[in-house]
């Protein structure tokens, strides 16, 4: 199938070629937040799917921000662009964990690794991430493992 820099740039040249607006500039400005992490650092790189996911996550959390943003300013028609945006984003991630399913994989990982308490909570963090492994936010994994260990 290709890596998934290709495949976005396949659905470009499609999108273009169907005259595609929307998705014609996100999936540009997607490949332009790509490339930009390809060129960070001290020398260029070609990045790993698992890197271009974690960029398009990232993309994507900034267009669901930027929606609540412009909604709360009361602009609902600038709302409703990035929120179509963040669903062309969207097509490009693995699907979403829900929140029975974090519940059970934070439970699982917290009882793997014997954490309890507040002290406990950087690694039962780490072993929570690494266990819903970029399927959740950060920020909902966080919160339940604040629960689980009655924080």
């Amino acid at each position: 199938m290709g890596t998934l820099k290709d495949r976005l740039n396949d659905d470009l040249h499609t999108a273009m070629k169907a005259r595609d607006e929307l998705t014609t500039a996100t999936l540009r400005m997607a490949l332009a937040a790509v490339r930009n992490a390809e060129v960070a650092g001290t020398e260029a790189r070609a990045l790993t799917d698992d890197e271009v996911l974690a960029v398009l996550a990232k993309e994507s959390k900034k267009r669901r921000e930027a929606a609540t943003a412009f909604a709360d300013a009361n602009r609902p028609e600038q709302a409703a662009k990035e929120r179509s945006e963040g669903e062309v984003i969207e097509r490009y991630l693995p699907k979403q964990l829900t929140d029975d399913e974090i519940a059970a994989l934070v439970r699982d990982a917290l009882a793997a690794g014997g954490f309890a308490g507040k002290a406990q909570m950087g690694p039962a963090m780490k072993a929570a991430q690494a266990a819903v492994a970029g399927r959740a936010e950060g920020g909902r994994v966080a919160a339940e493992v604040r629960r689980q260990l009655g924080v």
